[in-house]
């Protein structure tokens, strides 16, 4: 893990890979909960049965916009930025889904720094985004995430 204290020193990683998270496994039970949260029942999420005798992948599959909402889980493991008054998550930018995530696979993230700005003492930064399933030869998502932080003078 990084840590970043301020612009410049986030900027010092411009064009470089920031780091990877660890591995977290998709649980069926994870799925279930994000479905009820989004109201998102397909049968492909979330029924076993029915996906393992009818579905492509003879496994239920975990929602694209599940494995997205794990960025900043993933991003917090992968970048300790310090010295905040305070970060907002800004926009999720060109996000290709390549892979399903079947149920019970692992999946982690790789980050690299593809741009900064500091506007008026507000940093931009576009961290560029690739969840890896684990076994997998294509990832399950590549893509931007963008965040502003409010440093601390």
């Amino acid at each position: 893990m990084i840590v970043i204290r301020n612009h410049p020193e986030f900027e010092s990683h411009l064009g470089k890979e920031i780091g990877i998270s660890g591995w977290h496994t998709i649980t069926q039970e994870q799925i279930n909960k994000f479905a009820d949260a989004t109201i998102d029942h397909q049968w492909i999420h979330t029924d076993p049965v029915r996906a393992e005798s009818e579905g492509p992948f003879n496994a239920t599959i975990a929602h694209g916009y599940l494995t997205v909402s794990l960025l900043p889980y993933f991003w917090h493991q992968i970048a300790d930025v310090q010295n905040l008054k305070m970060q907002i998550n800004y926009s999720i930018e060109n996000i290709r889904f390549a892979q399903p995530v079947k149920v019970d696979s692992q999946v982690r993230l790789h980050a690299k720094l593809v741009a900064i700005v500091n506007l008026r003492g507000i940093t931009k930064a576009t961290i560029g985004v690739t969840m890896e399933i684990d076994g997998e030869k294509k990832p399950a998502y590549t893509g931007e995430v963008v965040f502003l932080y409010h440093f601390n003078s």
